[in-house]
């Protein structure tokens, strides 16, 4: 493994999982666009993609019995290597049951690989936070500016619906400075009509986290 890329850093008690540099959105509100890490950790930008092997290396370095959880979040979409995360959840699953395993997405899986993702999250992730971001697909399209264009919000939405039947905590998030009242009321509706729950988190800056 190359020791000059930053695979996992800590966040708290969790233990962030840095696996590609990959995404399907360019959010004006991305952390990446602000500097090279988070909280306090080295560049999380890859010099190469880390294989599952490195990535379970990096993983198992640590002792996990300080941690609360794993957290699939770094510079990065985690389901873009939706099979590799699957892998390297389920090692960590084989020696620490117990430990909780979150998977942070823009919730476009399903477009990434063509087809419904949502049973891969089954018996691996104990939690999926899904950004939302916005109440509709002309705000999203604005100011997430994904590859996938018009398809991606109704996609994400549809993904939350699938992935919660598999994982029993399923939720959406938004970032509160990019919202105005009235559409944190819309997206409060949205979750609500989903059946998940909805968490609003402030704008984070590179110096103190994602």
């Amino acid at each position: 493994m190359n020791k000059a890329m930053t695979i996992v850093y800590e966040v708290d008690e969790g233990l962030y999982l840095n696996i590609t540099n990959r995404c399907t959105n360019r959010c004006e509100f991305c952390i990446r666009n602000n500097g090279d890490g988070a909280y306090g950790s080295d560049s999380l930008w890859l010099e190469h993609e880390p294989t599952r092997e490195e990535i379970v290396d990096a993983v198992f370095s640590r002792d996990l019995e300080k941690y609360s959880e794993v957290v699939f979040c770094g510079y990065g979409e985690p389901t873009v290597r939706l099979d590799d995360m699957r892998y390297v959840a389920l090692k960590i699953k084989e020696k620490h049951p117990a430990l909780t395993i979150r998977v942070n997405t823009n919730g476009h899986s399903d477009l990434i690989h063509g087809k419904n993702t949502a049973p891969s999250f089954a018996d691996a992730f104990d939690v999926v936070s899904v950004s939302l971001n916005t109440p509709n697909s002309q705000k999203y399209e604005q100011i997430c500016h994904s590859v996938y264009k018009e398809k991606a919000f109704s996609a994400l939405l549809t993904f939350t619906e699938n992935v919660k039947n598999y994982v029993q905590k399923t939720l959406l998030s938004v970032v509160r400075q990019s919202l105005t009242e009235d559409e944190l009321s819309e997206c409060y509706a949205i979750a609500e009509k989903i059946g998940v729950s909805l968490k609003v988190r402030d704008y984070i800056s590179s110096e103190s986290g994602v």
